[in-house]
C-alpha cells in the first residue's frame, strides 16, 4: 500500500506503457513531481530521460516491487524505500 493517491488511469502516457498506469500529479510548480503507480504485470518502453538538458528523473518507491534498467547494465530490483536517481 502506498501513501499517495493512486489517481486516474494514465491515458494520456498510454502509448509508453504495456499495460495499465496511474497518474496521480502531487506538484506542477518548480519541480514535476507525480505519482505513478503500475498495475501488476505493467511494463514502461524503453526511454530515456536526460538529465544533462533538465530532464532527469527520480524515482523513490513507495510500495510494491519492480525493476529498473539502464541501457547496457543489468536489471535492478527495486523495494520499497529504494530510490533511483539517473
Amino acid at each position: 500500500m502506498s501513501a499517495f493517491p493512486i489517481g486516474k488511469p494514465n491515458d494520456a502516457f498510454a502509448k509508453y506503457f504495456a499495460g495499465q498506469s496511474y497518474l496521480h500529479r502531487l506538484s506542477m510548480k518548480q519541480v514535476v513531481i507525480g505519482n505513478v503507480t503500475f498495475a501488476p504485470g505493467c511494463r514502461n518502453n524503453w526511454h530515456i530521460h536526460y538529465a544533462d538538458k533538465g530532464g532527469g528523473q527520480m524515482l523513490p518507491v513507495t510500495a510494491g516491487r519492480g525493476y529498473y534498467q539502464e541501457w547496457g547494465k543489468e536489471p535492478q530490483e527495486l523495494k520499497p524505500g529504494d530510490i533511483m536517481r539517473n
